[in-house]
C-alpha cells in the first residue's frame, strides 16, 4: 500500500487509471462474493483518496463514488455499512478544486432508504439506519457550503432528508441500552438523527428555511403526530434552538400558514399546531415574530372566531357532536395561551398596540364590529366577547408599564369600560380582572382577600410607592369615569362573590398604586355611596348582594384607615366593625365571602351604629387636614352612558358636579336647607339659552361683515368718523373729571370740576412762590 501511495503521489496523472483498475477489481469481487478482497480494495481507495490532493483527483473520485454506489446497492448489510463509512471519510475531505458535474442524487435517495430500514434483526436494523443517517450527514457537509455543487436545499432533496431524520427521531428505544452502548452516543439512532437535524438547520440560510420546515409539517400531517403534540413540540424545540435567531420569525410564519391551511381539520390537530406555535414563540428572541406583528394576532383571532362558529354548529346538533365541541373549547384555550406567549416576547409599546387591536375586535353596541341579531347571533356575540376578553387578559397579565397614561389610553379605556356595562356577568368579571392586572404593577393583588381584610395590614408587606405625576394626571383625567363604572357594576343584580372580590381588589389597588389625597377622598365617598345603595329599598338587589356590598365597604375602609395612619379614623372604623361583630356578623367580610354565608333578609331593623356615616367620617378626616367640603358631599354618579357615546365630557368629569344632597338615612338631614334641584329641564334650558345667544352673536357679526363689504365708501367713512368723534368726546369728559390741579398752600380755592383751564390758571400761584411746610422740605 505504501508503494501504491508513493507511485500515485509521484505520477498523479496515473490516478484515474489506478481508480478505474481498483473499481473493476472491486466490482468483480462483489459479484463473486469475495468480501475480503472487497474490503482490501475499499481500504486502498480510502487511503489513496486521503493522500492525494491534486487536480486529477476529480477523475479518481468518480471511480471512488461509483464503487461506493456499487456497495450501497448490495443487499448485504455489512457492504452497505462499508460503503457508507467510505463515503463519510470522503465527505470530510476538503477538496482543492471544485467539481462541476458531480451528482449526489443517488446517495441522497439510497441513504434515505437506509434510514427507513426494516431488517428483521434489531441490531442490524439500527446499524443500517445509523449508517444512512451518517451518510445523509456526509452529503450535507459535502454540498451545503459549495455553491458549484447541486443545491441540497432543493425540495426534491429536503423531502427525502428531513422525513428520514424525523422517522428515526420519533422511534423509541425498544430495549434499554447495554453499558457499551451507553458509552457511545452514536449507537442510538434517535440521538444521531437529532444531531444531524441540528447540524442541517444550523447551516440553513434565510432563503432555505422554508424548504427545510415544509417537510417537517408534511411529515407531522401524514403520520398524525399533531394530536399527542409531544413529538411535534419536541421537533420544533430542536428547530428553534438550531436555526439562527434572526430567522425565528420565518418558522412562526410557516406555522401560521399551516394553521390556516388546516382550518377544516379536526380541533385536536389545530390545537396541536397552536401548542407548537406557543412553544416556538416562547423560544424565539424578543421581538422576533416578524415585521407584521398584528398580522400574527389577526391570524390567531381569525382562527378563534372560526372555532367559535364550529363550536356553535356542533352544539346545535346531536349528542354525538358534543365531543367536537369540547375539542373546540380546548383549541380555543390553546389559542388564548398562544396569544399570551406571543405578546410576552414583544416590547411594551407593541403590547399596547396588540391589546388595542384585540379590544377593537370585541363586538360591542355602537361599535364598528356590530352585534349579530337573533338567538344564534347573541350566542356568537357572547362567546366572541368572552374569548377575546380572555385573550386580552392573557396579554395584560404580562404587561408592565410605569405610566398609566400610556398603559390605558383614552380610546382603550373607554371601550374597555363600555364592556363593563354589559349584562353578562362573566364579561364584567373579565373586565374587572383586566383593570386589576393593569393597575397592579407591584404584585400586591395576591396579598389581599376580602374575607380576611379586617385584620392587620402590616403583615401583608405591601409594596407601596409614591404616586407619580403621570399617575396623578391619569386619575384627574379618568378617575371619575372609573368610579362611575365601579358604582354601576356594583349595583348589577346578577353579581356573584367573584365580582365583589374583584371590586374590592380594584378599590384597594387604586388606593395603593394611584392614590393622592383627592383620590382617597373620592374612593371613600364612592364606598359610602355603595353602602347607601345596599340600604336602598328602591334597588332590586338580592339579600346576598346587599350584605356583600356592606362587607366590601367594611373591608376597604378598614384597610384604608390603616394605610392613612390616622388614629381617629382608624378608631372609628374599628368601632363600627366591632359593633357589627356583635350585632350583625353577616355584614362582615369573613362571613359574607366564606363558604356558607349567613344572610339577613332585611337591613331596616339594624341599629345605625353598624353603618358608616358620612358625617362622622367627614368630621374625623376633616380634623386631619382633608378637604372637609369635598368629604361632606355624597357621591352622585351620572347614571347615563352618554359620555361614552358622545365626544362631550360628562358633567361629572368636567366640574365634578356633586349636588348638595344629604343621605336619606343621615340623622342631620332635617337640619339642612333643601338644595336647589338640578333637573333635566334645567340643564336643557341652559343649553338652549346658550345656543340662542351664540346664534344672535353670529348674526350680528354677519351683518357687520356684509355692511363693510357692500355699503358705499361715504357711508362707511361717515360711520367711522361719527364713532371717532364720540370716542374723543368721551375721553375729554374722563380727563376733566379725573385730572385735578394740585392743592394750593396759599389757601386759594382750586378750579371747580366744571371750569375751564384758562379760568383756573388766573387764580393759581406759581410753584416757586408756594410755601410748603417744613416737614415737606428736604
Amino acid at each position: 500500500m505504501e508503494k501504491l501511495t508513493f507511485y500515485a503521489l509521484s505520477a498523479p496523472e496515473k490516478l484515474d487509471r489506478i481508480g478505474a483498475y481498483l473499481s473493476e477489481r472491486l466490482s468483480r469481487d462483489v459479484a463473486r462474493h469475495r468480501y475480503g478482497s472487497v474490503c482490501i480494495a475499499m481500504e486502498a481507495l480510502d487511503q489513496l483518496l486521503l493522500a492525494c490532493h491534486c487536480q486529477s483527483i476529480n477523475l479518481f473520485v468518480e471511480s471512488f463514488l461509483s464503487m461506493v454506489a456499487k456497495l450501497l446497492e448490495s443487499e448485504k448489510p455489512h457492504l452497505q455499512i462499508l460503503g457508507t463509512n467510505s463515503f463519510v471519510k470522503f465527505a470530510n475531505i476538503e477538496e482543492d478544486t471544485p467539481s462541476y458535474h458531480r451528482s449526489y442524487d443517488f446517495f441522497v435517495s439510497r441513504f434515505s432508504e437506509m434510514c427507513h430500514s426494516s431488517h428483521g434483526d434489531p441490531d442490524v436494523r439500527n446499524q443500517i439506519r445509523m449508517a444512512g443517517i451518517r451518510g445523509l450527514q456526509g452529503v450535507v457537509r459535502k454540498t451545503v457550503n459549495d455553491e458549484l455543487q447541486a443545491n441540497i436545499w432543493d425540495p426534491q432533496h429536503m423531502d427525502k432528508i428531513v422525513p428520514s431524520l424525523l422517522f428515526n427521531l420519533q422511534q423509541p428505544q425498544s430495549r434499554s441500552p447495554s453499558p457499551l452502548q451507553a458509552e457511545k452516543e452514536s449507537e442510538n439512532p434517535s440521538e444521531l438523527a437529532e444531531r444531524c437535524l441540528r447540524e442541517l438547520l444550523g447551516r440553513a440560510a434565510y432563503g432555505n428555511i422554508k424548504n427545510a420546515i415544509k417537510p417537517v409539517l408534511i411529515h407531522l400531517d401524514n403520520h398524525a403526530l399533531w394530536e399527542p403534540k409531544v413529538f411535534a413540540t419536541g421537533c420544533f424545540r430542536i428547530i428553534m434552538y438550531s436555526i439562527q435567531p434572526q430567522h425565528s420569525h420565518l418558522v412562526i410564519q410557516q406555522l401560521l400558514g399551516h394553521l390556516d391551511a388546516n382550518g377544516r381539520s379536526a380541533a385536536a390537530v389545530r390545537a396541536g399546531i397552536v401548542e407548537v406555535l406557543s412553544e416556538a414563540a416562547g423560544i424565539a428572541a424578543s421581538g422576533s415574530v416578524g415585521p407584521t406583528v398584528l398580522e400574527v394576532f389577526n391570524t390567531l383571532l381569525r382562527q378563534l372566531r372560526l372555532s367559535i362558529d364550529s363550536a356553535l354548529a356542533g352544539s346545535s346538533g346531536a349528542a354525538s357532536r358534543k365531543i367536537p365541541e369540547q375539542q373546540e373549547r380546548m383549541f380555543q384555550e390553546a389559542v388564548i395561551k398562544t396569544i399570551g406567549s406571543f405578546a410576552g416576547t414583544l416590547p411594551p409599546y407593541q403590547q399596547s398596540e396588540v391589546m388595542l387591536f384585540i379590544l377593537n375586535k370585541v363586538p360591542l353596541p355602537a361599535s364598528q364590529h356590530s352585534m349579530e341579531p337573533g338567538r344564534d347571533g347573541e350566542n356568537r356575540n357572547r362567546l366572541t366577547q368572552i374569548m377575546l376578553l380572555k385573550s386580552l387578559l392573557q396579554v395584560s397579565v404580562g404587561f408592565q408599564s410605569s405610566n398609566m397614561l400610556t398603559a390605558l389610553p383614552s380610546a382603550f379605556l373607554d371601550r374597555l369600560l363600555s364592556a363593563a356595562l354589559l349584562e353578562d356577568p362573566e364579561i364584567r368579571l373579565f373586565v374587572l380582572e383586566i383593570l386589576i392586572s393593569f393597575i397592579d404593577r407591584h404584585g400586591n393583588r395576591h396579598k389581599f382577600s376580602p374575607s380576611s381584610a379586617v385584620g392587620d395590614v402590616s403583615v401583608l408587606k405591601l409594596k407601596v410607592e409614591k404616586c407619580s405625576r403621570q399617575d396623578s394626571v391619569f386619575m384627574k383625567k379618568h378617575g371619575q369615569q372609573l368610579f362611575r363604572h365601579i358604582f354601576l357594576v356594583s349595583k348589577e343584580e346578577n353579581n356573584i362573590r367573584d365580582h365583589f372580590q374583584a371590586l374590592f381588589l380594584l378599590l384597594v389597588l387604586l388606593s395603593i398604586e394611584l392614590a393622592t389625597e383627592e383620590v382617597v377622598v373620592d374612593l371613600i365617598r364612592l364606598v359610602l355611596a355603595v353602602q347607601e345603595l345596599a340600604q336602598s329599598a328602591e334597588e332590586p338587589l338580592p339579600p346576598y348582594n346587599r350584605c356583600a356590598l356592606l362587607a366590601l365597604g367594611a373591608a376597604y375602609l378598614n384597610l384604608i384607615s390603616q394605610l392613612l395612619t390616622l388614629p381617629p379614623f382608624f378608631q372609628h372604623i374599628q368601632e363600627v366593625i366591632q359593633r357589627r361583630r356583635k350585632e350583625a356578623p353577616f355584614l362582615l367580610p369573613e362571613e359574607v365571602f366564606g363558604e356558607n354565608p349567613r344572610l339577613s333578609g332585611s337591613l331596616d331593623e339594624l341599629p345605625p351604629e353598624v353603618f358608616f356615616w358620612q358625617s362622622k367620617i367627614s368630621e374625623v378626616l376633616g380634623g386631619s387636614g382633608y378637604n372637609l367640603e369635598r368629604l361632606s358631599i355624597p357621591y352622585v354618579p351620572q347614571l347615563t352612558d352618554e359620555d361614552r357615546l358622545s365626544k362631550r365630557k360628562s358633567i361629572g368629569e368636567t366640574i365634578s358636579l356633586q349636588v348638595e344632597v344629604e343621605s336619606r338615612n343621615s340623622p342631620e338631614r332635617e337640619q339642612r336647607a333643601p338644595a336647589e334641584e338640578i333637573t333635566y329641564e334645567t340643564l336643557k334650558k341652559a343649553i338652549v339659552d346658550s345656543v340662542a345667544v351664540e346664534e344672535q352673536e353670529r348674526e350680528r357679526r354677519r351683518q357687520v361683515v356684509e355692511k363693510f363689504q357692500k355699503a358705499p365708501f361715504e357711508e362707511i367713512a361717515a360711520h367711522c368718523g361719527a364713532r371717532a368723534t364720540l370716542l374723543q368726546s368721551k375721553l375729554n369728559q374722563i380727563f376733566e373729571i379725573t385730572i385735578r390741579p394740585p392743592p394750593s398752600p396759599s389757601g386759594t380755592i382750586p378750579a371747580a370740576y366744571g371750569q375751564s383751564q384758562s379760568q383756573s390758571q388766573s387764580h393759581s400761584i406759581p410753584v416757586y412762590e408756594m410755601k410748603f411746610p417744613d416737614l415737606c422740605v428736604y
